[in-house]
């Protein structure tokens, strides 16, 4: 997965004041990597940062508020907090009824949703222009006002527990990526799943809900960004009139997790499920992210991705199920938009008679051969040329486009990291290519994952 919102992978759920005079705006910065692509990023004055994506082909506007709050913040022992919260953030306020928010968006025919992941919480409405200030009222209402009750929150944290029986528990692909993260990484809190650990989920309590809310549901660690057809000058007065009215937080310490040791073994984490009926694998290596590699290192990640493993052009699509006809699937991806190290991961199914050992060899064989020899020219054109079509084509899709600014400014990077991303991409050469391949796709060094069916019994 990388920078951009069409590979970011995410938990999504369905499942919103009082304070000094309105807040200035810093007047506007418009960007532009294109004649008809700009950006305008803005900053209340209360630290909350605002991003204007216009687009006038469609009359509709995608509104998302990112609070720089995942998962893998969360004090030790109350994993799943962040993800129960967002739930919360759907209940009664001060000042309106639970459910009114649903109701106002589906009365003017738009939609809403909200997603928890290791490093932000996003609540997100596809409404026309005209509703676009009722959706920060209420928005900016929530941010503060939300009415957190003993009776909230049993109800509540019943919802998510059984959100994990029948989304993790019931599903063996699910409990095995569990423990394949659980396994990958020895220290960082990305191996804590993002819904929680079931006993940790149990104790969830209104006293935690409410330290977690005060401590983050601030304007100053939230990224507003609203994308469609807006002018950024309207999107600034309504700003200034709704989330410029909220007080700033106490200022947040920095997001220091532990770091992640050197590792130098090759782990397996083995299930074994009757309801299993093709087996398959993957394996997973600790890369840097676009947070923190080295320039360049990244975006060369993300292009051996794809040419290893992205789609039907890639080697491995080509090699092993269109070729040699072993592979049902076969594949790659880099997931980029985290906040510290990530992971890149290659996976594969048998078909037919093959057995899941011949897929593995196989993919295998290609990333030696890369690390070794190196990609071609012609197949890192293609390549590029695919990645920046695909950042092109996410202007058609407004949530798209408000993901991707809303996810990389939310993980330590900026507008301008957005807009110069194809650039960077193009200046990609065979030889990063190699070395990345090289240096991080050490097979001592890795997880891999294997679910199996479960063997027949008797003749």
């Amino acid at each position: 997965m990388t920078l951009h919102a069409l590979r970011i992978g995410l938990l999504a759920t369905a499942t919103a004041l009082s304070g000094p005079a309105p807040a200035a705006l810093a007047g506007p910065a418009p960007v532009e990597s294109a004649p008809d692509w700009k950006a305008t990023n803005l900053l209340l004055d209360n630290g909350m940062e605002v991003v204007v994506v216009p687009d006038h082909r469609a009359p509709i506007v995608t509104h998302m508020v990112w609070y720089k709050i995942g998962s893998a913040d969360e004090p030790p022992g109350k994993s799943g907090i962040a993800h129960f919260f967002e739930h919360l953030m759907f209940k009664a306020t001060a000042n309106h009824a639970a459910g009114e928010f649903d109701r106002a968006v589906a009365d003017i025919g738009g939609s809403n949703n909200a997603f928890t992941s290791y490093d932000y919480t996003a609540f997100h409405e596809t409404v026309p222009p005209s509703a676009l200030e009722q959706m920060m009222r209420f928005e900016a209402d929530r941010m503060r006002n939300l009415i957190l009750t003993d009776d909230v929150i049993k109800t509540e944290r019943d919802v998510i527990l059984e959100e994990r029986r029948s989304r993790i528990d019931g599903n063996p692909q699910a409990v095995l990526d569990e423990e394949v993260d659980a396994t990958l990484w020895q220290n960082q809190p990305y191996r804590i799943p993002v819904i929680g650990w079931m006993q940790e989920m149990e104790q969830l309590n209104r006293t935690d809900a409410k330290a977690f809310y005060d401590s983050y549901y601030r304007p100053n660690n939230a990224v507003l960004v609203v994308a469609g057809d807006v002018d950024p000058d309207v999107v600034k007065a309504m700003a200034e009139r709704t989330y410029g009215k909220i007080a700033r937080g106490p200022d947040l310490p920095p997001r220091i997790r532990p770091v992640e040791p050197e590792q130098n073994t090759r782990r397996t984490v083995t299930l074994t499920d009757a309801r299993v009926s093709v087996p398959s694998f993957s394996t997973q290596w600790v890369v840097p992210s676009y947070h923190t590699a080295r320039p360049g290192e990244a975006e060369a990640l993300d292009l051996l991705a794809e040419i290893l493993g992205g789609d039907n052009h890639s080697r491995l699509y080509q090699q092993l199920v269109v070729k040699q006809g072993i592979a049902s699937e076969a594949g790659a991806f880099f997931q980029g938009t985290m906040l510290d190290a990530t992971n890149f991961t290659v996976y594969g199914s048998p078909r037919g008679d093959a057995k899941l050992s011949d897929v593995e060899a196989a993919v295998d064989a290609e990333i030696a051969r890369i690390a070794k020899d190196g990609v071609t020219d012609d197949e890192l054109e293609r390549a590029k040329t695919r990645y920046v079509r695909s950042m092109i084509f996410a202007r058609d899709k407004q949530d798209d486009m408000a993901n991707m600014y809303g996810s990389t400014l939310a993980t330590g990077g900026n507008v301008k990291d957005v807009l110069e991303w194809p650039d960077r991409i193009r200046k990609v050469t065979a030889e990063e290519i190699k070395t990345v391949a090289a240096r991080y796709l050490v097979f001592d060094h890795s997880t891999t994952g294997y679910l199996l069916p479960q063997q027949q019994v008797g003749n």
